[in-house]
């Protein structure tokens, strides 16, 4: 492979599709950068197309298109329906494949949701050297997250859903029914963006300093935290998305210190919670990074995967 080898990459949302090309992971080319919005599936998959298109002509073939995908996503290689988004919310997305108009550029596909790309560049490029236990959490429209663990990013019969795990109520927060489609209050049906704005009317940004609401939503945030520290053990656990703000990091550490009650060393070790849970190291661009990463492989090369393993080896 080329050292100046040409990939893309997409991040693909329910409110935008980011589209990207570069040489690298930190050397997307400015030039070669593109926000969509994502509309109905037919639009916005020909706009994604013709970027590329538009790439091609300009900067050369591309080696390799990684794609961070919205969820829920098949991501196992070996199915019928490998890349396309399962039952969603999101009118007409449903059973869409977001790599058939790929095929087109004849280049290898790496394909993983967005939280386990930006697990993966957070892992790989932001965290302290030896990290390979990572979790992201994105807090936005919806509440998500990937994690890797031994340097790779995980998945099974689907792949993380942390969103939908229950909670317990809040003590202020006792009456609201929750938003999501499917189970009312988990963790996503109280405190997505959407959620906030239901139960308040406001963003959470907006609210004034003595509202209860940072406090209820980082607690139940807290608790997805401790919870994640339980069973996956990670080095760090990456807070982001649209809700998240410096206001919330020290309710979420609380929460989780409180429901952990001293059984894990976090206190023990050096900066504590505040080591442990942190706001993205790489800002907005974890998503865009990750779908970088896919697309070169695992091993430098976009075919470095064994035959018959899942889209999910792209991010080993």
């Amino acid at each position: 492979m080329s050292a100046r080898a040409l990939f893309g990459a997409i991040e693909a949302g329910g409110t935008k599709f980011v589209c990207a090309a570069g040489y690298g992971p930190l050397d997307l080319r400015p030039d070669l950068h593109e926000v969509i919005p994502t509309t109905s599936p037919a639009a916005t998959l020909a706009a994604v197309a013709g970027f590329f298109d538009r790439v091609c002509r300009s900067a050369g073939e591309l080696a390799g298109i990684g794609v961070a995908a919205f969820g829920p996503v098949d991501i196992d290689r070996r199915s019928s329906t490998w890349g396309s988004i399962l039952g969603t919310p999101k009118p007409g997305w449903s059973g869409v494949s977001l790599v058939a108009p790929l095929a087109r550029f004849g280049c290898p596909i790496g394909l993983d949701t967005d939280v386990n790309a930006a697990a993966l560049a957070e892992a790989r490029l932001a965290a302290e050297p030896g990290v390979d236990s990572l979790v992201y959490v994105t807090v936005g429209t919806g509440i998500g997250g990937g994690a890797v663990v031994g340097g790779r990013t995980i998945g099974g019969m689907l792949h993380p859903e942390m969103g939908h795990i229950r909670v317990r109520r809040h003590a202020r927060d006792q009456h609201f029914a929750g938003i999501c489609p499917f189970h009312g209050d988990c963790l996503e049906g109280l405190a997505s963006g959407p959620a906030i704005r239901a139960r308040w009317g406001s963003e959470l940004a907006a609210l004034p300093a003595e509202h209860p609401g940072v406090e209820i939503i980082g607690d139940y945030l807290g608790q997805l935290a401790a919870t994640l520290a339980l069973i996956t053990s990670p080095a760090s656990i990456v807070f982001g998305g649209g809700v998240m703000n410096e206001r919330l990091l020290p309710h979420i550490r609380s929460a989780a210190a409180r429901d952990l009650a001293g059984y894990l060393p976090v206190e023990t070790r050096a900066g504590g919670f505040e080591h442990l849970i942190v706001g993205p190291r790489l800002a907005e661009k974890s998503g865009i990074i990750g779908a970088m990463l896919l697309a070169i492989g695992r091993d430098g090369h976009p075919d470095g995967i064994e035959s018959g393993t899942r889209g999910r080896a792209y991010g080993r």
